[in-house]
């Protein structure tokens, strides 16, 4: 029987990119999979395609069960419809909510090294209305949801940017905003057995972010860093595909002890080794406690070179880099 025969998932932005990923990982496992996005049919002029019914056909291709459902997670209306939507017709069950949802890649990469202050206030809204303000009214209907049956997981993509910069301002506050949310809507939520976490997915090498490198590596509007170009690429064509991130969902959706990872940070590098998960060929997650992934992002590639993979961080330490006491 199917790991996941009987439950019932919302999986937010799931058109393309990791919401794709996760909606057709967890419908292979035989979760019937609710999924949401601005778009029916892809643009015919988008380079990156991209849409409901392209993803409901891959997920029916593979025998998965789904159900597409139009929504602008910028509307509030549109997203209480969506949570209406799924209680009526599984008679009060939403077993996983995956906030996923975003609309911001176009706004960070064309604005990379220019400083907050230089950029128009709207940038905030562009990056944190969906990606976070979003996330949080999701919570609230799922959370409705789940407490009466007394169970429940609710998943927030998040990334390293909460911890450190990256990218932008705006990226990393709304990043830190919504692993916080996990802590706290988590805390609020245990003594009901519904755990929140958020996930970070390594380096992710969705169709729309390769699309912002041309054929030389460049990136549009690049910040200067000490990360080459060329080097930024590579680690994204070769870092997880996007459906590596739903194998470690599927596997927290079947995880006996999950309320001890409820209110955490999870990393998909992590989940791998604990679940025994495998990407795809050519495809390795990233280690983000890894030493010598430390040393390759800071340009240091001749002493990375004599540090092995598996020498690692304690997760202490990484914290402490994201340390904000005086």
């Amino acid at each position: 029987m199917a790991p996941l025969a009987g439950k019932v998932c919302i999986v937010t932005g799931a058109t393309r990119g990791i919401g794709k990923g996760i909606a057709l990982q967890l419908a292979e496992k035989g979760a019937k999979v609710y999924i949401t996005g601005r778009t029916l049919d892809p643009p015919k002029a988008s380079k990156v395609g991209g849409s409901l019914r392209d993803t409901a056909q891959e997920i029916e291709a593979r025998g998965g069960t789904c159900i597409p459902i139009q929504c602008d997670h910028s509307k509030d209306d549109d997203i209480k419809r969506l949570f209406e939507t799924v209680k009526r017709e599984n008679d009060g069950q939403l077993d996983i909510l995956v906030n996923n949802a975003y609309s911001a890649v176009n706004a960070i990469f064309t604005s990379l090294g220019t400083p907050f202050w230089e950029q128009p206030t709207s940038v905030w809204d562009v990056v944190n209305n969906v990606g976070l303000r979003n996330h949080y009214i999701c919570s609230v209907y799922a959370a409705q949801i789940m407490t009466e049956r007394k169970q429940g997981l609710i998943v927030n993509i998040s990334s390293g940017g909460g911890l450190r910069y990256l990218f932008n301002a705006a990226y990393g506050i709304g990043k830190e905003a919504c692993d916080r949310m996990a802590a706290d809507c988590g805390f609020e939520l245990r003594k009901h057995n519904v755990a929140f976490v958020s996930l970070w997915p390594g380096p992710v090498g969705t169709e729309e972010v390769l699309s912002k490198f041309d054929s030389d590596g460049n990136v549009t509007n690049p910040a200067d860093r000490s990360m080459s170009k060329q080097r930024m690429r590579e680690v994204f064509e070769k870092g997880e595909t996007p459906e590596f991130a739903g194998q470690c969902i599927a596997s927290l959706a079947s995880e006996p002890d999950i309320m001890k990872m409820s209110g955490k940070i999870l990393l998909t590098y992590d989940l791998g080794v604990k679940y025994g998960l495998k990407d795809e060929e050519g495809h390795q997650p990233m280690d983000m406690c890894s030493v010598k992934t430390a040393l390759l992002s800071s340009g240091r590639t001749w002493l990375a070179s004599m540090v092995p993979y598996f020498v690692r961080f304690p997760k202490w330490v990484v914290a402490l880099s994201g340390n904000k006491f005086y």
